[in-house]
């Protein structure tokens, strides 16, 4: 028996506006998806939009939306300072989603428009700072250091974090020990939760 499709609306009131943008959706190139239980919107296999409804709005986000024209002035960035490419419309009710149909549509087309022509932010590679302590580990040990450089920087990131965020010198130097261990066999600080 097949499962039913998730769908993003976390308070049941935006069936309609899910309805009414699927709507609008299927005049335009793009395939549904469902990702993350909402549905999304793609292009070549790249997201494009995504819609799902909330306690007090219904969105509709588009993954590269800082690169649409916006003349209408309605593209909010939903977490200012965090989120670079990332923009939604937001409504409050139906009425607003329907005046919006023509203007809807007119996005996601420039959205797809946008994806073809690879208009994207690019995550910005985070530079990993090595704390002292650790560091003085790594050069006073060239196996430690050796087998440290053979995990991907997000690991040695979760190492260092592991490390750093205990309070007191005590913990830390505890802490470094503990990792040093599992640094030589190999293993990442979080390796068992991800199997």
């Amino acid at each position: 028996m097949e499962k039913p499709a998730k769908v993003w609306d976390k308070t049941g009131q935006w069936a309609e506006a899910i309805d009414l943008v699927k709507s609008i959706v299927v005049k335009t190139e793009l395939v549904e998806m469902t990702k993350w239980g909402a549905p999304i919107f793609t292009v070549g296999g790249k997201n494009v939009a995504g819609i799902g409804g909330f306690k007090e709005h219904f969105a509709i986000w588009f993954w590269n939306g800082v690169f649409l024209k916006d003349e209408a002035g309605k593209l909010v960035n939903a977490n200012e300072g965090v989120t670079k490419g990332l923009r939604q419309l937001r409504y409050k009710n139906m009425e607003e989603i329907r005046s919006d149909e023509k203007l809807i549509y007119d996005y996601l087309v420039e959205a797809i428009e946008n994806e073809k022509a690879g208009l994207s932010i690019k995550p910005e590679k985070k530079q990993t700072i090595i704390p002292e302590l650790i560091q003085k580990a790594l050069d006073s040990d060239s196996e430690l250091k050796i087998a440290f450089e053979k995990f991907t920087p997000f690991k040695q990131r979760e190492f260092i974090e592991y490390v750093d965020s205990a309070k007191r010198e005590e913990t830390k130097v505890q802490r470094l020990e503990k990792i040093s261990l599992m640094i030589r066999d190999g293993i990442g600080l979080n390796d068992k939760y991800r199997k």
